[in-house]
């Protein structure tokens, strides 16, 4: 049996703005077991993004409960927070969230340093984490000398450098092409199999389709959570591209 990694409870938040109180989330329960890669949808003003910033430890419920990997970090403060974060949750961001003046190899060695680690073992690490992702040639270079697929990868890379538990994606494809969010699902996928949490926020029908579980919400509350029976690969298709020297273009 899959160990419990999330587990929430009656999680609620409300929002105070001049004399309305907005509820953003009313309430919510959820658990998600290590390993599982589920996506979470719903349009604008469903609670998705606030329930993102919950589980990311980025903010916390106004009521309710938060288990994550066997501690209750509901009602922790901002320093708390922030250690949870960096040593439990690996970020994707829309927007890449990368440092402009640093190189690819400082961007993905950055966790590390509020992790304690030294130099050598920073930049070690953080060369073999690019590697991983295919940028083991882009070392030195820095967010303005890469393509959106290159600095996606240097984000998913610093993503993974502390072996968090959770990967979270906040929409890791809005910024990209058609052909390079393939590439990026297909590197989420690859991660997922080598048996790492991914949760993946997502507005878009078929990147969600590669999940195996969707939790769609609605002013909120959780409209549906379902196992996704339709899992949509591109792990499969990317391999013989790869080996064939073709480009990803030419998947459908």
């Amino acid at each position: 049996m899959q160990k419990e990694l999330i587990t929430i409870k009656d999680i609620g938040r409300r929002y105070v703005i001049g004399t309305e109180i907005i509820h953003a989330l009313k309430s919510v329960s959820l658990t998600i077991s290590q390993g599982e890669f589920v996506a979470l949808m719903g349009p604008s003003g469903s609670g998705k993004s606030t329930l993102m910033n919950i589980l990311g430890c980025l903010d916390t419920p106004t009521k309710g409960d938060y288990i994550l990997n066997g501690t209750n970090v509901s009602h922790m403060s901002d320093n708390e927070l922030a250690e949870v974060r960096n040593k439990e949750i690996g970020f994707v961001f829309q927007t890449f969230n990368l440092l402009p003046r640093s190189t690819s190899l400082d961007n993905v060695a950055l966790p590390l340093i509020y992790a304690g680690a030294g130099k050598k073992e920073r930049d070690a690490r953080a060369q073999k984490a690019l590697e991983n992702v295919g940028l083991g040639n882009r070392v030195t270079h820095k967010p303005n000398e890469l393509s959106g697929g290159q600095r996606q990868r240097v984000a998913v890379a610093r993503a993974l450098i502390n072996n968090p538990s959770i990967i979270l994606a906040d929409e890791p494809t809005g910024n990209l092409d058609t052909k390079t969010s393939i590439e990026i699902m297909g590197l989420l996928e690859e991660i997922h199999s080598k048996g790492n949490t991914i949760i993946l926020v997502t507005h878009e029908e078929d990147i969600a389709q590669h999940a195996h579980r969707i939790v769609r919400m609605r002013d909120g509350l959780i409209e549906k959570d379902y196992v996704n029976d339709d899992v949509k690969s591109v792990s499969p298709r990317l391999k013989a591209i790869q080996e064939s020297g073709n480009d990803f273009e030419n998947i459908n």
